[in-house]
This record gives C-alpha cells, structure tokens and sequence, in this order.
C-alpha cells in the first residue's frame, strides 16, 4: 500500500496538470486545435520601405550603362551540320551574342559561336529576327564579323584596352538565349596571356570576375563610361557555369584586324620571315653576345621581309642541348623602339600590325647596334 500511494499522487497530478492546460482551454474553444494556442493580436503591424527612394550614384550609372548599350546587343543562333555514329547528318546549333558596330548592321562575336554555320541568326533585344551574313573570320583570334539588314540599329561605342589597370569597375552585356538582355558587374582580376580550347593565344586577356556564362560568349565587356574594352569569349570553370574567372579579347585586338574582315573577309597576318631563338643571360655570356636578351635570328626565309631588308641568319653551327642552331646571326632587341626580349613580345607586336607595314627593327650585328626599315610581307598560311 505505501508503493502505491505515490504512484496513484503522481497520476492524480498529470491528470490535473492535463484538465487544467490542455484539454479544458481546448474544449472551450470548440476543439483541439493547434492553432488555438496562439494567441491572436488585435492589429498587424509591418515594417515597409520608405517610397520613392532614390537611387545612389553608382546604381544610376549602372542602370545608364544598360539602358544605352542594350540595344546593340545581340543573341546569335548558328545552325550546322554534322554526322552521326551511322554517318547521317544531323543539325546542330550553337548560342552566343554580339553587339553592333555601325549603322550598317556589322556585328562582332566570337569565331567559335559561328564557326562551320550554314545558318546564322540575330535576335535583337526587342526579339526581332534577321538573318545574317558571315563576312569576315578571324580564327586565331577568335574574332568574326557578321551583317544584318535592319532599321534604327544602334551600335555600341568601341573604348580603348590599352592601360587597363587591375581593380577597374567593368560590365559584362550580353543576350543569352535569346533572352531580353542581362547584365552582370565585376572587376578586371588580372591582364595576361590566355589559350583557348582551339590552341589560339589571347595576348593581354582581360580576366574579371563579372559573371560570364555560356551564351554571353561575343558579347561587349564594357568600362564604367559603357564603351567596350573586351570581347567576353570564355570562361575557367570545371562545371561550364561561371566560377568567377572569366575571359575576354581586348577590343584594341579586334580593332586592329576589323578592317580586313569587313573589306577582305580575312585578315592580312604580317610575316617578318625568320626564325629565332629568344636569348638568356647564360646563353649571352656564353656565345659572347653584346646584350642579354632579343631575338637571335638562326634562319632567313629566301624572298622574305627580312631577307629582302638585308637581315641575316646565322652561319656557324652549334647545339643548343640536342638542337642543332645557327650562331653569328642578327641580334633583334626591339621594334619600333618596343623591348623585344622573347618570341611571345614578337607575336604580340605583329598582331598590332597588318602586311604591307613598315616596322623599325633594332638589331646588333657583330656588336654593332643599328636599326633596320623592314616592310611585312603577307603570311602565306594563317596560323
């Protein structure tokens, strides 16, 4: 009897502490329903932004930069065609953007988001559709030049990519999709040398942060003033979305080349017409040379430009490891007075240059330091 006595206490308790908090509230308001629990306030207060507030400076120039460059922006469909596993042809079709250069309706994109079309459409930014006319690739640039017909065509105002300084505020613009239009903003995160997927070397590449994504490809990377610094091309990622690195041409690249694609289709690489070895401070001491860096010029293309403006290769043979070189040639040190220490500053200094240019090579000949007028011939293949 006295184990059962705080047993029979301890229901006695639950039981009444159950009536009084649970099941009596409820039965008085017709049920148990959760609900019920809470309690209701009289009057619902929220807080609500003020009206009418207005925009910052920077969010201003950012809506300004939109609302003038959209409609220059382009979506481009190109359709191709290729063979299956049984050889049948099957159609295929590619996305990117482009944005307008003149009233004339030419367009500039990247080479990759029309390469090998048979058919290429625009969608403009108020979704009218206009066939286009490829008239001009650059593929080691990835550059390529298309023309639509169309009325009122604004065009985007081409800036200038030289002394672009990291840290700079930039937009990227583009019509993916074909959708209305998108905008993303970010910084230039570093200028240097980029490759492509297809082997092609972008020289002085802008890298940004601004959100670049299949679609965008071709389309303007542009400064704070919204005129275009870049051509948005590709991007670093391992899963095809935007990863924060994104890549784009420097207009300065497809302005030096844009009148050759518009006039001529194709462009007018210059060849100089040697091959060189870039030289070290080792291999200078070595071989006895005046100066610890440039071009040594190991071999001379018969009928050249440099064969023509007296260059000369070397004529005494030595290894270099297991590579057979020429030494006692022309020593190339800079051109149009621009230091020339290896071969990646002589391509990027022809890339600003068309055939039929005349150029100004500083060499060293048997320690003697001149300079050389050197007209660029036409390169025979596009490389």
């Amino acid at each position: 009897m006295k184990v059962m006595r705080p047993l029979i206490f301890a229901l006695a308790m639950a039981g009444a502490f159950f009536y009084f908090t649970t099941w009596r509230s409820n039965s008085q308001s017709g049920g148990l329903h959760p609900s019920s629990w809470l309690s209701r306030s009289a009057q619902v207060e929220i807080t609500e932004a003020a009206p009418n507030e207005a925009l910052d400076g920077e969010e201003q120039n950012n809506i300004s930069v939109y609302k003038r460059n959209i409609p220059a922006v382009v979506n481009v469909t190109s359709r191709a065609m290729a063979f299956d596993f049984f050889y049948g042809l099957v159609p295929q079709e590619g996305q990117g953007s482009g944005f307008v250069i003149d009233k004339e309706g030419h367009i500039l994109t990247n080479y990759h988001v029309i390469a090998d079309a048979r058919q290429v459409e625009v969608t403009m930014h108020n979704r009218k559709k206009y066939k286009a006319t490829v008239i001009g690739t650059d593929p080691p640039h990835d550059l390529a030049v298309i023309q639509i017909k169309a009325p009122d065509l604004v065009s985007a105002v081409l800036g200038d990519s030289r002394n672009l300084q990291v840290g700079q505020k930039v937009y990227a613009i583009g019509n993916p999709f074909g959708l209305a239009g998108t905008m993303t903003r970010g910084i230039v995160s570093s200028i240097r040398p980029v490759r492509e997927p297809n082997g092609a070397m972008i020289d002085d590449a802008i890298q940004t942060d601004a959100a670049i994504n299949p679609g965008n490809s071709g389309g303007p990377l542009m400064n704070w003033h919204g005129e275009v610094i870049g051509i948005n091309t590709m991007i670093l990622s391992s899963v095809g979305q935007n990863a924060g690195i994104g890549f784009a041409i420097p207009i300065n690249t497809a302005k030096a080349v844009l009148n050759d694609l518009m006039t001529l289709g194709r462009v007018r690489r210059p060849a100089l017409g040697v091959r060189t070895i870039a030289i070290s401070p080792e291999l200078a001491d070595e071989i006895g040379l005046p100066v610890d860096f440039g071009l040594l010029i190991i071999q001379v293309t018969p009928g050249g430009s440099a064969d023509q403006a007296g260059l000369r290769a070397g004529t005494e043979r030595a290894y270099l490891g297991n590579t057979a070189i020429m030494l006692g040639g022309d020593l190339i040190v800079a051109i149009d007075d621009q230091k020339v220490e290896d071969e990646q500053d002589l391509s990027q200094m022809m890339n600003n240059h068309r055939a039929g240019d005349t150029i100004k090579l500083t060499i060293y000949r048997n320690k003697k330091k001149m300079d050389v007028s050197v007209s660029l011939s036409e390169a025979r293949q596009q490389v």
